[in-house]
């Protein structure tokens, strides 16, 4: 795979290539991970004539050094912790269950942002794509594939344009496939691997999403109230 990607559109096309077996299916959903999710999921799931949703994530930064990430939460209420690094940090319970709650807010902040009244996708039976642009440490994505398995899907799996080897090491324990389009080392950051890794902004998210679901509604795909 020739590196840098274009931008998370040329990504998501590449990624829907790669996905070509599961084109054109019933059974298939796409869950992009806003909001850098959002663009290359879309264009995966034009490519293999999918439908496309969300899957609301988000980290829970280490205090004191909030870009790194000891955990994520998703929507449902699953909490994935990294307990090496909470461990070694001697992180509390206290400060644990504070970064909890706020990022909590802003996961109900951004449910009612993208979705609105707009239905949540059955995905019970189904088998779901979790995209995101790439990944660092992963916890977001566990946190995904961790609350997506209390919903009873066929399988899940993860695809995404570029992560570090161990990362997608530690995914394949946990989904039922990992489809990653590159592996780089050193990786250092997943920005790192786009020309253009401009921001995502929530108005970005919410135009491609609409564009999606003013055409594709069905009632064998969303039948859950949010």
């Amino acid at each position: 795979m020739r590196l840098p990607f274009e931008d998370r559109a040329y990504a998501g096309r590449l990624l829907g290539q790669a996905l070509a077996k599961y084109a054109n299916r019933p059974d298939v959903i796409v869950l992009a991970l806003p909001r850098g999710g959002v663009p290359v999921g879309f264009e995966a799931a034009q490519a293999i004539n999918a439908s496309l949703d969300i899957m609301l994530v988000r980290k829970l930064g280490t205090p004191g050094h909030e870009e790194l990430a000891m955990g994520a939460i998703a929507s449902g209420g699953m909490t994935v912790f990294n307990a090496d690094l909470v461990s070694r940090l001697h992180i509390g319970p206290e400060l644990m269950e504070a970064a909890i709650k706020r990022e909590q807010q802003e996961l109900q902040r951004r449910e009612q942002a993208y979705r609105g009244n707009h239905p949540l996708p059955v995905v019970e039976n189904r088998h779901v794509i979790l995209v995101d642009d790439g990944l660092a440490t992963g916890a977001s994505m566990r946190a995904a594939v961790a609350a997506l398995r209390q919903r009873n899907p066929a399988s899940v799996i993860v695809a995404i344009p570029v992560a570090p080897p161990d990362t997608v090491a530690m995914l394949k324990e946990e989904a039922d496939e990992v489809i990653c389009l590159a592996m780089p080392e050193p990786f250092s950051a997943v920005g790192r691997w786009y020309r253009d890794f401009s921001q995502t902004t929530d108005e970005d998210v919410k135009s491609l999403l609409e564009s999606v679901w003013s055409t594709e509604f069905s009632s064998a795909n969303y039948t859950e109230k949010p």
